[in-house]
């Protein structure tokens, strides 16, 4: 594993096994033109080593997003994934002028129902050759 003190990129942990959560990454990939992005699930060692790295607790178990030194979590890290995508996705960045106890209350309940609405995987996802590359192993 290389370094996790030089990140050079964002990141995105997600729920490697959530289809809600591999949907949205793949969103992700393809609104993100400037490629800058990194992937790993929460459950690699990656994912594992930087939610120890930035003190992002347990029961966190969707989304993190790590830019500038800090990690994001609920709808923060979801609304910051967006400003790093491509017009018109990025507009959705706008939704973080809705106070955080409206918008957390809302991705909270999103994330609690997600397998139960979009279900899950035995296990990871498998990134394509195509995209490989925009993802920590």
């Amino acid at each position: 594993m290389a370094d996790i003190d030089n990140l050079q990129h964002p990141v995105v942990l997600f729920d490697g096994i959530c289809n809600y959560c591999n949907s949205m990454v793949n969103f992700a990939i393809k609104w993100n033109r400037k490629g800058n992005l990194r992937f790993a699930p929460l459950q690699s060692e990656w994912g594992i080593a930087l939610k120890a790295k930035y003190r992002v607790t347990n029961n966190v178990d969707s989304v993190v997003f790590i830019e500038g030194g800090r990690a994001y979590t609920e709808s923060a890290a979801a609304f910051r994934i967006c400003r790093q995508l491509a017009w018109p996705a990025n507009m959705l960045y706008g939704f973080m002028v809705v106070p955080p106890f409206i918008r957390n209350a809302a991705y909270r309940w999103v994330a609690r129902n997600r397998y139960k609405w979009f279900g899950k995987k035995d296990s990871c996802m498998v990134p394509t050759k195509e995209v490989k590359s925009r993802f920590l192993n």
